[in-house]
């Protein structure tokens, strides 16, 4: 029994990382758009946040089963309540990516304004924070998860930065308004991006030690 619902584990972690992978890839595309000006990437987001829905409801489905056939208990247990919740938040990044490339076709259309290289900063550390979430689930490290949690704040202050930027130039010049509105929804759903790879460091967490750090906040890992 114990070996069966390993390999079962194991196959849900291995559906995760392909939904992860899928939702890496997406957001990459949609913040590409905006470095390159270009939204020829449009439809294969669009069609990589299809696969992430089915893959959504395929590993919910699979993590249902998995309780009904074992009814695992103690940490293979908050695994599989982990990786559901997961799924959600892989799900809502998906979402994400798609509301950036539909800001950057926005943006495409109106005055540009120099701020594309430091939201793709910005992007890029989001694109960490997720990579990292997932990574520390796939080599259950709850170390690593702690660092994404840390990473949060980083990202909050970045997007308070831009926006705040983007304020001032829209008040000086009238005609970037449209622009820099585009540009300040791309900046929040960077920062919800940030918010969701979080979401999966606590869940981690949870999942190794049964610790709850929901709106408690990071703490250093014993084994640091």
């Amino acid at each position: 029994m114990n070996r069966q619902l390993d390999l079962a584990l194991d196959g849900i972690r291995k559906r995760l990382l392909e939904m992860g992978t899928a939702v890496e890839q997406s957001v990459e595309d949609a913040t590409q758009a905006l470095l390159v000006r270009s939204v020829d990437g449009f439809e294969r987001v669009r069609e990589t946040e299809t696969k992430i829905n089915r893959l959504q409801v395929e590993i919910d489905q699979e993590c249902v089963e998995l309780i009904a056939q074992y009814t695992p208990v103690a940490r293979d247990l908050r695994l599989v309540i982990a990786a559901i919740k997961m799924t959600m938040d892989l799900e809502r990044m998906g979402d994400q990516a798609m509301n950036i490339t539909h800001c950057v076709k926005d943006y495409l259309k109106e005055t540009p304004i120099d701020l594309s290289l430091r939201l793709s900063a910005m992007a890029l550390t989001c694109r960490r924070m997720i990579a990292d979430s997932l990574d520390s689930f796939l080599r259950r490290d709850e170390s690593l998860a702690r660092k994404v949690l840390l990473r949060d704040d980083e990202v909050d202050s970045e997007r308070d930065a831009i926006v705040k930027e983007l304020l001032e130039i829209m008040r000086k010049d009238s005609s970037k308004v449209s622009s820099g509105l585009a540009l300040i929804l791309i900046a929040r759903n960077l920062e919800r991006l940030g918010d969701h790879a979080t979401n999966i460091a606590e869940d981690v967490i949870y999942a190794s030690s049964g610790e709850d750090v929901r709106h408690v906040g990071a703490k250093p890992s014993e084994t640091e």
